[in-house]
């Protein structure tokens, strides 16, 4: 079919599995499975999927040890991941380690099919406005997901990479989480854990870093949000 999006579901208990695969086929999308870590790494390795439902409790290796090695192997490829209620360390880890979402079990059908729907557009390349963008030294590569300065250059995840864009067309300006989540995550807050915002801006923080700020672009205005000074 064309323009149909690919999907990984890595999960270990068999009757969620098999419901995820039937359900979101049923919806309208090519699905592959794997049941532990290693499958899912080989599958992976064989073919490019448009996003990966990935969770975090799996045979051989965790959901958290793929996430961070395909994020090392420079693979950009959507993540959500599929958590326990109660792990919420767990959560914390896996949003720093570059997955886009995840979703608490048990969960509402529904529920995650609005969210893969809502990853898939803000990750497709086709519905990107402004393909580069720059600040300060540093280029924004919406297509690539590359940011630059110099000779250096960084892999960003999609979200990322929307913060930075949003940030960037924001400058000098408190941002609260609520509007940041809003217009990157393109949902309400409600129910939401501020530590969701917080810890994606530790990890963009530490990007620039890398890629050559010299000083912190990202400030955190207490009670208030955030505030860019790129």
């Amino acid at each position: 079919m064309e323009n149909q999006k690919h999907i990984l579901v890595i999960e270990d208990e068999e009757k969620i599995r098999v419901g995820l695969k039937d359900f979101l086929e049923f919806h309208g999308f090519a699905v592959d499975i794997a049941e532990d870590g290693l499958t899912a790494s080989r599958i992976a390795s064989q073919r490019r999927f448009d996003l990966i439902l990935l969770d975090l409790m799996l045979p051989h290796i965790s959901g958290s040890d793929l996430c961070a090695a395909w994020r090392r192997q420079g693979i950009i490829t959507p993540i959500i991941m599929l958590t326990a209620k109660g792990q919420q360390q767990d959560k914390i880890d896996g949003l720093d380690l570059g997955a886009d979402d995840y979703v608490v079990k048990p969960f509402s059908l529904e529920e995650l099919l609005a969210r893969i729907r809502a990853v898939l557009r803000r990750t497709d390349p086709t519905h990107s406005v402004g393909r580069q963008f720059t600040f300060g030294p540093f280029t924004v590569d919406m297509t690539s997901l590359t940011l630059s300065a110099s000779s250096r250059k960084t892999t960003l995840t999609p979200r990322q990479a929307q913060m930075i864009q949003f940030f960037a067309a924001n400058p000098n300006r408190i941002i609260s989480r609520q509007e940041l989540y809003q217009n990157v995550w393109n949902e309400s807050m409600e129910g939401i854990e501020t530590r969701t915002v917080d810890m994606h801006i530790v990890r963009l923080r530490e990007l620039l870093k890398d890629a050559g700020a010299k000083t912190e672009l990202i400030h955190t205005v207490r009670g208030a949000g955030y505030q860019f000074n790129g």
